[in-house]
């Protein structure tokens, strides 16, 4: 009953064994996952593995690093795409001001930009944020972005911004790290953030929760993360299961 709201199946880290990956996640519980496409090579491999699976859907967006390269037609491009049936959301999107491929004021374009696309298609949005968070509060803010609501994905920032993005209508989405030994905020925030604003995920092929840390993360390894959070609040593992999955069906609009 595990819904991985945050996968890469499209990574080419999955090109030899994406079945295996799969049934292993099926075996581990996993009934729903949520491939995003984030560039030309990755979005349309999402909605090609969305197809082939009943419990697979795809968000189709454009990632923050590669700003600089979106033209008018890739952002139309991805308007259209968000009419297929299995895809259920815009992203990932946001700001990452850790690498400097694409200048800020880019970045902050192409942002603003996927928002409006999402309010025009009344889709939620998947924000990812790499040492970026003032910044993203405050376009989320600008943009009312809370019209649609959406993901901040894999958070691993303190407690006080996660407060800020769910008084924006946004949940709380944790992966590998509330999981790691030096993790402070992840499990601060697992601990403050409402059950009914928690979603999980793994982000794989990154960030493998503990003890495959290091190792190529896939989906179902999301059960180490619901394990961690259910030990957190002192909560049976199928009682998180059941209401990230809930949270998830919910926003995704998926009965």
């Amino acid at each position: 009953m595990l819904f991985d709201t945050h996968v890469h199946l499209n990574a080419d880290q999955f090109m030899d064994d994406r079945d295996e990956v799969i049934q292993r996640a099926l075996d581990e519980g996993v009934t729903h996952m949520v491939v995003v496409g984030f560039d030309r090579k990755t979005i349309p491999l999402a909605i090609e593995i969305a197809e082939q699976y009943d419990f697979i859907y795809a968000a189709v967006g454009w990632h923050p690093v590669d700003a600089i390269d979106m033209q008018d037609e890739d952002l139309q491009w991805i308007e259209e795409l968000s009419a297929h049936e299995k895809v259920v959301a815009i992203g990932e999107m946001g700001l990452d001001y850790h690498w400097d491929k694409s200048p800020k004021d880019v970045q902050k374009d192409v942002f603003r930009n996927q928002i409006a696309l999402a309010k025009r298609v009344n889709m939620p949005i998947i924000i990812h944020n790499r040492e970026a968070t003032e910044d993203i509060v405050e376009i989320l803010k600008e943009e009312q972005a809370g019209d649609v609501g959406g993901i901040m994905h894999c958070y691993n920032d303190d407690v006080s911004y996660a407060k800020e993005c769910l008084d924006l209508g946004f949940h709380i989405s944790l992966g590998g790290p509330v999981t790691f030994k030096n993790a402070t905020d992840p499990k601060v925030v697992a601990q403050e953030v409402p059950m009914d604003k928690l979603l999980i995920e793994t982000d794989c092929p990154f960030l493998a929760p503990h003890p495959n840390r290091g190792k190529r993360n896939e989906p179902a390894y999301v059960k180490l993360v619901a394990e961690k959070i259910a030990e957190l609040n002192d909560m049976a593992i199928e009682d998180v299961e059941k209401i990230t999955n809930r949270n998830a069906k919910t926003l995704f609009g998926i009965d």
